[in-house]
């Protein structure tokens, strides 16, 4: 019983806030992005935004007048992304000439940021034809995925020769894999309304396997499916631990000098080879 009021009594020793006490400070002007990344005062992104990353690879790897396939493309929650660059360069509809959305779940019918919504059946075959299209890209999917080879041999057969693939997901090695591995599925929704923004729903939770979640691993994987592949480590700023002035820290200290098979995400990019 009194549990409670001794965790309270250290919360401010270890630089514990609640979401409420984190917004306030943001709102006073103090966060700790922007005590860690200044330049995030100004524009509201660091330059290390792992989304501005992956995104700006993506859009430069983009042919014109392409045809995209979003794999698990979702809600297209980053509608309420409160960065505006950031929210462009994710939209790919209208630079791309037409960009599909296949996914499990039929809330992607709903998704502004597509052309056309297709869904997957309990088959995971994906509903398009081989060679529709020039770029597949999956964000945040590929820690759901329970059988890899089965999805990137999806990706490649609907890719025509040349076509490319994006993948941006947790890197299982990383401290952030290890531990959403120690904590029950069933109970990932209360962890993630508690320390991300924007989340506090518990919408769009789905269960993870990491059945391809390392550098290594990856790229075996896309090779298999004959793809040229590029795999790496990548590490944005600790935005789980804004509710933890010391976790923040501790955790700034491992993106700025963990080796590259141990940060945070992964990200891979591919080109299909000839037959």
């Amino acid at each position: 019983m009194q549990a409670r009021p001794f965790a309270r009594a250290l919360a401010p020793v270890l630089g514990f806030r609640s979401p409420g006490q984190v917004a306030a400070a943001t709102v006073a002007g103090e966060s700790p992005m922007q005590r860690w990344y200044p330049e995030s005062r100004l524009g509201g992104y660091t330059d290390i935004d792992g989304t501005v990353a992956f995104y700006g690879r993506v859009r430069a790897l983009l042919p014109k007048k392409a045809t995209v396939l979003d794999v698990g493309c979702g809600r297209g929650v980053h509608w309420n992304d409160p960065v505006a660059f950031r929210r462009e360069l994710r939209t790919l509809r209208g630079r791309a000439s037409r960009v599909i959305g296949v996914d499990v779940d039929r809330a992607g019918e709903g998704n502004p940021f597509l052309d056309e919504f297709r869904t997957i059946s309990e088959s995971g075959v994906f509903p398009l034809g081989e060679g529709e299209c020039d770029f597949v890209v999956s964000d945040c999917v590929l820690e759901h995925v329970a059988d890899p080879d089965f999805f990137f041999a999806e990706c490649a057969r609907v890719l025509r020769p040349g076509g490319r693939i994006a993948i941006r997901t947790t890197n299982a090695a990383s401290y952030v894999g290890l531990l959403a591995r120690l904590v029950p599925n069933r109970r990932h929704a209360d962890v993630i309304k508690r320390v991300q923004d924007g989340r506090r729903d518990g919408q769009d939770v789905f269960p993870t396997v990491y059945r391809c979640n390392t550098t290594r691993k990856l790229r075996r994987a896309l090779v298999r499916a004959g793809f040229d592949a590029a795999v790496y480590g990548y590490e944005s700023e600790p935005r789980y631990f804004e509710f933890s002035r010391v976790l923040y820290g501790l955790a700034v200290m491992h993106q700025r000098f963990a080796p590259r098979a141990l940060r945070v995400g992964l990200l891979a990019f591919g080109e299909r080879q000839e037959v």
